[in-house]
């Protein structure tokens, strides 16, 4: 008997589902050495995100920024404790100061779920709906429609900007010069 040439069809259907095989092992092989290990902290930064933390816990958010604060220069460039910043300064009101604390624990960590919901949050109350959606759009991608931080994310969307408080400077009147 005699054997022909297999077709290129053949060699294809043969071997294709190795090639798959191989690539995902590679594809996975690869990203589990390029993850990031877990950050150790301090335990001074530790002790700071307790008090932090308990203090958040009672509502006073001076005393919670300060501790996270101090914290992040026991820590410089925790991800963790930026975004415990992050998350008390939102709360106090400072949207703006809490971008950027979300921002830079993005550019340390750009695939960090927290970060992104905090940083559409932070986007949603001061008005910024589309880039809140684009945020939104991103975590749902990551995490699915279906994770809580995409559920926060998108029920702060629904709720729209938070109010404006007025500052004293902003209803004071002007004085006016009459004639006499």
């Amino acid at each position: 008997m005699m054997r022909t040439k297999p077709s290129a069809k053949d060699l294809l259907m043969r071997y294709t589902p190795v090639a798959v095989a191989l690539s995902l092992l590679a594809a996975v092989s690869s990203s589990v050495s390029y993850s990031q290990a877990p950050e150790a902290l301090d335990p001074r930064a530790v002790t700071l995100l307790s008090e932090g933390r308990a203090a958040l816990a009672s509502g006073n958010y001076n005393a919670a920024v300060d501790a996270y604060e101090s914290a992040l220069t026991v820590s410089p460039g925790s991800v963790s404790v930026l975004l415990a910043l992050a998350d008390a300064t939102r709360k106090e009101g400072l949207q703006g100061k809490a971008l950027h604390y979300y921002r830079v624990a993005l550019t340390a960590d750009p695939r960090n779920v927290e970060a992104l919901a905090g940083e559409g949050v932070a986007l949603a109350e001061k008005g910024a709906t589309e880039k809140a959606n684009r945020n939104l759009a991103r975590l749902q991608t990551l995490c699915g429609k279906d994770c809580s931080e995409a559920r926060t994310l998108a029920a702060a969307i629904a709720k729209g900007p938070s109010q404006r408080v007025v500052t004293a400077e902003a209803v004071t009147p002007k004085p006016v010069v009459s004639e006499n």
